[in-house]
């Protein structure tokens, strides 16, 4: 008998919140998933503030009226500016993408140098700063905003010899090799999608904390600390919903998730 058999809510604005969803399935296979990819309105990270809260809180609504036990906000730039907004408005465990990758980047630096790149957003409310002095404030971060990696993500430019993706990242990683990071933090959960081109860039040795991942991995222990994960013993259904095209992001979606998803995606309005 399942300890609480109700699913987990996850929404980002796009696709890469999938990175969360499949590492969730991993940790958590028995658990039934919500996704919601509001691709209607990608990118977040360009946004204004007060757009950005409008946004987060109508996704975490419509996920809200699944009566979901627990919500991921699986998109750091919505978790900068919105995070204490909709955890103060719903009575269930909310989670954060920042930081468990914040306490993994603390973790894995030999040096004392960690980069943090994502949205313009997240990168100016200095999130991940905080979140890495809380743990070291001897630590060095070193911070970029890499606005072009998620139209890349979303495009499928992510062939590690993709010379356009290859060209920006070059760009904008210039500053952490200069810098000389041993670990960098992916501070958006579509830059996973482009791990192959910044390896290339900044070389094998250099550790990439994938944002995505690591929270899937608090969010496992978490729920089975409350004792509310599900019991079940057989693979729980995963239903994606988005505010967009359907076949363009199944595509994307089944080749990232290396499972095909079509036919589970469905479109909506959330404004």
């Amino acid at each position: 008998m399942a300890l609480d058999s109700r699913a987990i809510g996850v929404f980002d604005s796009g696709l890469g919140g999938l990175t969360t969803v499949k590492k969730l399935s991993q940790c958590l296979p028995g658990e039934d998933i919500i996704y919601l990819g509001d691709t209607g309105r990608v990118p977040y990270g360009s946004k204004a503030k007060e757009t950005i809260i409008r946004y987060a809180g109508q996704d975490a609504a419509f996920l809200a009226g699944f009566d979901i036990k627990a919500m991921v906000i699986a998109c750091n730039t919505a978790c900068s500016v919105a995070y204490d907004t909709l955890a103060s408005t719903y009575d269930i465990p909310i989670y954060e993408v920042v930081s468990a990758p914040a306490k993994a980047a603390v973790m894995a630096t030999k040096n004392g140098k960690v980069g943090v790149i994502g949205t313009a957003t997240t990168i100016r409310s200095r999130v991940y700063e905080a979140a890495i002095s809380d743990i070291d404030p001897k630590l060095k971060v070193i911070s970029e905003a890499c606005p072009l990696f998620v139209p890349l993500a979303e495009a499928g430019r992510t062939d590690a010899n993709d010379i356009a993706a290859l060209t920006i990242a070059e760009d904008y990683l210039k500053t952490m090799r200069d810098e000389n990071v041993d670990t960098l933090i992916l501070g958006c959960t579509h830059y996973p999608l482009l791990a192959n081109v910044i390896s290339k860039v900044m070389g094998t040795e250099v550790t990439l904390i994938d944002s995505g991942a690591e929270t899937a991995k608090m969010v496992a222990e978490d729920l089975n600390m409350r004792n509310i994960n599900s019991s079940n013993t057989s693979n729980g259904s995963i239903k994606y919903f988005v505010t967009d095209s359907i076949d363009g992001f199944s595509t994307l979606a089944s080749r990232f998730l290396e499972s095909e998803v079509s036919g589970m995606v469905e479109q909506v309005t959330i404004e």
